[in-house]
């Protein structure tokens, strides 16, 4: 009797200690296309380097649905357009810089070949705005997960920010899913 009591306290303190209870559950492989994509996924933003925007905190216009069916992705899912109202669909991500300068700026998708391949996404940073084309269709380079924007100066705060849109991708969805900024330095001398 005193076995079965410890048991489930020794149990509950493993997973609390791990911060295994604190993050957000992966799918199971049967809910997945390709379950071999399961371990690229990031379960919890804050684990990852840099300021993270998950697309739960983007601001949506337009109906889009949460998925967890590609791996891999940011967080608890991801969103796709529904390959529906092109063109009248954005996600737009702001982040809160704690410093001026320069960041690297990197998306999420996951990819096959039912993704746009020339997504818009336009990044608005300190001077002026940057429109990027990204290729869904074609895997993610870093960590299966993330594609880098390029680097941009920013101004410290909520003043910058990116926009992932759906004009001119037609006949394929465009996955939303997260943003990270990197700090790379200060202003070039």
């Amino acid at each position: 009797m005193v076995t079965v009591r410890i048991l489930p306290l020794i149990f509950l303190f493993v997973i609390f200690s791990n911060g295994f209870a604190d993050s957000p559950a992966l799918p199971k492989p049967h809910q997945v296309d390709n379950p071999g994509m399961i371990p690229f996924i990031k379960p919890d933003p804050r684990k990852l380097p840099g300021i993270v925007v998950d697309d739960t905190q983007a601001k949506l216009v337009g109906t889009w649905k949460h998925s967890v069916h590609t791996p891999p992705f940011v967080g608890n899912s991801y969103i796709h357009d529904k390959k529906e109202a092109k063109g009248k669909k954005t996600a737009t991500f702001i982040p809160e810089l704690p410093k001026t300068g320069f960041y690297e700026v990197r998306m999420s998708h996951n990819s096959n070949i039912r993704r746009a391949n020339a997504v818009p996404v336009i990044i608005k940073h300190a001077a002026g705005e940057t429109k990027v084309m990204v290729n869904e269709g074609q895997e993610a380079p870093i960590g299966r997960l993330f594609r880098s924007l390029g680097t941009f100066f920013f101004k410290k705060g909520r003043s910058g920010s990116v926009v992932i849109g759906t004009a001119g991708t037609d006949g394929k969805y465009v996955i939303v899913d997260a943003v990270q900024f990197l700090f790379v330095g200060g202003r070039k001398g």
